[in-house]
């Protein structure tokens, strides 16, 4: 579990003074917490779960690393760099734009889908095969181009 490994790097990094790595670490745990409290104290998060959370988390950051490059506010690019960076250590490897076609191109073989009509059901079992793997709008504009 994510959460584990979280708590020991959250460790490693107050001992070597690490700011970003911390702030980081800590931006994770928080979300994993509030991602427990939400389902009730009874129910763990699953894997699965941990990995959409730390998907969602980058992609709020580089969001916002956007709006900051934009506004030349170059500090606050930098942190929000930072935190993406201590995040991807905990997801698995990403596919490359190859990788994900091909993935797509089986999938929709699979669903017998033809036209852009089909892509809700396309994307479905796209995003089920390629949980963690790869960003949600990569394999939507993929999607779409296969289709088209």
């Amino acid at each position: 579990m994510i959460s584990e490994i979280i708590d020991q790097e959250i460790k490693k990094a107050m001992l070597a003074k690490n700011s970003a790595q911390l702030r980081g670490l800590r931006a994770i745990k928080a979300a994993l917490l509030l991602a427990r409290t939400e389902k009730g104290s009874s129910e763990e998060i699953t894997e699965e779960s941990e990995l959409k959370i730390l998907q969602k988390l980058i992609k709020q950051r580089r969001e916002s690393a956007d709006i900051y490059k934009q506004q030349n506010r170059e500090d606050l690019y930098q942190v929000e760099e930072e935190e993406i960076e201590v995040i991807n250590q905990f997801l698995p490897q990403q596919l490359g734009r190859d990788e994900v076609a091909t993935i797509i191109e089986s999938v929709i073989k699979q669903s017998g889908a033809t036209s852009v009509k089909d892509m809700g059901k396309v994307m479905g079992m796209a995003n089920k095969e390629l949980a963690g793997k790869a960003d949600g709008k990569l394999i939507a504009e993929i999607v779409k181009e296969k289709l088209a």
